[in-house]
């Protein structure tokens, strides 16, 4: 591709609330300033939402607006939004006449819609990144103002117009994830045999309750069978966990938090996981067997909806949260035996990676540069 004449463009990223919305929009900011190094990037998120403390930590300078999303379980709790609106949209018009952005991307969340529509009103070129299967509110309310619309599912025309949509995939680093170590070095690494199958559960870093009573009911099943568990509970019930007796067998790792996950996704011989976005973009790219258990109370459900756009390719087996205490270890088990069901799940996971959605979505940035 052509780069772009312009040597310092000035960027707008806005995206938070939670990591699914943050993470995507660092991964494209890291990308643009290794192609602009003198690239002026301006991150817009909420005030008081986690955006406000990672995005510094990446590196990059953020203002916070007055934001936040409907309490549908406390209607009281919405009194304020009306005046937040327009307080954003203020605010997002002075940092539009301020800070002249030639380009603005935003990745869903709170802050993210009050600073898309205004920029696109000032005839800033908007470009939106969608991560899930089923958009979010900010991301459909955006539709008509973006150029472009990068999405990590097919079949988005229901939502969006589908001239603007790019099946592009959600920016992460997928370099992480594409070289993993052999596995029986992976095993041993971690301190497990090599000789016996593994399950990985990962369910957060907060943990999942439900993978965590499964787990808890279902141990001596695995213990059993000889197939080792790598069950990371997150932090809230990692003390209850890991104090009862009842738990403890040289088959079973238990960890609040896993930090090498490439040893982990490695020495896995099958995945159980939620289905958040992000863990959807790793585990396609990573392409071990998975069996997805959607947390239920994500926003519109979306992470169903995920699950199921991989079910339906049969590049997932998927279980609902309500039935995982009484299916989840026996499908385990019964995948961990059947070696046929394991290689076409891993074939078609592997089908569904996009390891160049960073890189192609900031083509579609660079692209829009070009036509200053």
């Amino acid at each position: 591709m052509k780069k772009s004449s312009k040597i310092s463009p000035k960027i707008i990223l806005s995206g938070g609330g939670t990591g699914g919305h943050i993470y995507p929009a660092i991964a494209i900011a890291n990308e643009i300033k290794s192609r602009f190094p003198q690239a002026d990037i301006l991150f817009i998120g909420a005030q008081d939402k986690m955006e406000m403390e990672k995005v510094p930590k990446a590196g990059y300078e953020i203002k916070g607006l007055w934001i936040s999303g409907i309490d549908r379980a406390n209607l009281l709790a919405n009194l304020t939004f009306p005046f937040k609106l327009i307080s954003s949209l203020w605010e997002a018009k002075n940092i539009t006449n301020k800070f002249k952005p030639d380009i603005a991307i935003g990745t869903g969340g709170f802050a993210s819609g009050p600073m898309m529509y205004v920029a696109a009103k000032k005839g800033v070129p908007v470009l939106i990144q969608e991560q899930n299967s089923f958009p979010g509110i900010t991301n459909k309310l955006l539709k008509k103002e973006a150029f472009a619309i990068c999405t990590a599912y097919d079949n988005m025309a229901k939502y969006f117009p589908e001239d603007k949509i790019h099946y592009t995939g959600n920016p992460i680093r997928a370099d992480l994830f594409m070289n993993l170590p052999e596995q029986k070095a992976a095993k041993i690494e971690l301190g497990l045999d090599p000789n016996k199958p593994l399950i990985l559960s990962v369910g957060g870093s907060l943990g999942s309750r439900t993978l965590n009573n499964t787990w808890t009911h279902g141990i001596q099943e695995l213990i059993d069978n000889d197939i080792q568990l790598l069950w990371q509970t997150g932090k809230l019930e990692w003390n209850k966990i890991n104090s009862n007796s009842n738990l403890k067998h040289e088959l079973i790792q238990i960890t609040e938090f896993i930090y090498e996950i490439n040893q982990a996704y490695a020495a896995a011989d099958i995945i159980v996981s939620r289905a958040g976005a992000m863990a959807i973009s790793e585990l396609t790219l990573i392409g071990k067997p998975t069996i997805l258990v959607p947390f239920p109370f994500a926003a519109e459900d979306h992470q169903t909806k995920n699950a199921e756009s991989l079910s339906q390719h049969q590049a997932a087996i998927l279980i609902s949260d309500k039935e995982a205490e009484q299916k989840l270890t026996a499908t385990a088990i019964n995948l961990i035996k059947n070696k046929t069901e394991q290689k076409i799940l891993s074939n078609n996971i592997k089908n569904l990676a996009k390891p160049n959605a960073t890189k192609d979505i900031v083509d579609l940035i660079e692209e829009k540069l070009n036509e200053y």
